[in-house]
């Protein structure tokens, strides 16, 4: 993560990118599923996809709490995961191929690597290591409101 530089937004990190890569990767393949599966399997892996990097956004407006942070990205990595078991059934119903099967697959794989990885050091992203952005105390809160 050290090579990785600083993110001022959610959106610059890695691998928020590479969840769009994989959103739009699987809305391409998607296009030709047979018509019969549009509001089952095509809806569901396209909901997976697009919800990884969802959770990462939210996930990024909650990093000022640590616990909460890596929740919000252990959902994301629940929905790579899900995403992953999509892929398998529509390469085993034929409706992808297995060289797309495996280069998508790879991408979740590679995602869930990097959440796994924020995950166990969520002090480089949350409160606890203390280069977060923080709002000014509300005056209510503060030593001379009292």
């Amino acid at each position: 993560m050290s090579d990785l530089p600083y993110a001022n937004n959610y959106s610059e990190l890695l691998v928020y990118q590479k969840t769009l890569d994989l959103a739009g990767s699987i809305f391409k393949n998607t296009r030709n599923f047979p018509k019969e599966e549009q509001f089952s399997l095509t809806d569901q892996i396209r909901r997976s996809s697009r919800s990884v990097g969802a959770q990462i956004a939210e996930a990024w407006a909650k990093r000022r709490y640590p616990k909460h942070f890596a929740s919000k990205l252990t959902d994301a990595d629940g929905e790579q995961l899900e995403t992953q078991h999509w892929l398998g059934i529509a390469y085993d119903c034929n409706y992808i191929s297995a060289e797309i099967h495996d280069e998508l697959d790879a991408l979740c794989l590679e995602i869930g690597k990097m959440l796994g990885s924020m995950i166990r050091q969520t002090e480089k992203f949350s409160g606890s290591g203390g280069s977060y952005l923080s709002e000014d105390p509300l005056p209510y809160l503060s030593d001379s409101a009292l």
